[in-house]
């Protein structure tokens, strides 16, 4: 290949990527999304799964649980945690969780969970996402999954607590 054919490739390679060739599918995706202003779609592989057949869903939005990160961070200053687990195996499933409530208030419910749903009612489950522990002790495995589901679904504030507070776990733990 010759420079000037490197040079046609890579506007052709280019123009694609940037959207600017002739029947762009971003135009036309745009074109077939202006009928759902009524839905809210929070970023671009909802867009995308719109048009190509998949159901449009609303994204959660999370805050960050202070009360969590506080009550987190105590517990790892106090070697309350496990560093080797799997937390597929060991998350609290609905049963453990009820079992809590019934000993504990919401207050301690949500004090493990970094993550506070945005819209949801108070006191029931749907208040508390991204869970760090088994009620007992913080899980560096829970954190982790905290750090890539947050980082997954873009909810940035959640994720930078949750490696903050894998980071102090992997301070203090040595």
């Amino acid at each position: 290949m010759v420079a000037g054919d490197d040079d046609r490739v890579e506007s052709r390679v280019d123009r694609h990527l940037l959207g600017r060739h002739r029947g762009d599918p971003a135009e036309r995706d745009a074109q077939r999304l202006e009928g759902l202003d009524d839905r809210s779609v929070s970023d671009e592989q909802q867009v995308r799964g719109a048009i190509h057949g998949a159901s449009i869903t609303r994204m959660a939005k999370y805050t960050v649980n202070s009360a969590a990160v506080e009550h987190v961070t105590r517990l790892i200053e106090a070697k309350q945690y496990v560093l080797d687990s799997s937390w597929g195996d060991v998350q609290p499933d609905a049963e453990a969780q009820n079992a809590y409530l019934e000993k504990h208030d919401w207050e301690a419910y949500g004090a493990w969970h970094l993550g506070l749903t945005g819209g949801a009612t108070d006191e029931t489950k749907g208040r508390f996402a991204f869970a760090v522990g088994d009620f007992r002790r913080v899980h560096r495995s829970a954190l982790i999954a905290c750090v890539y589901r947050a980082s997954e679904w873009r909810h940035k504030e959640v994720e930078l607590a949750a490696h903050d507070l894998l980071q102090l776990l992997d301070r203090t733990s040595g």
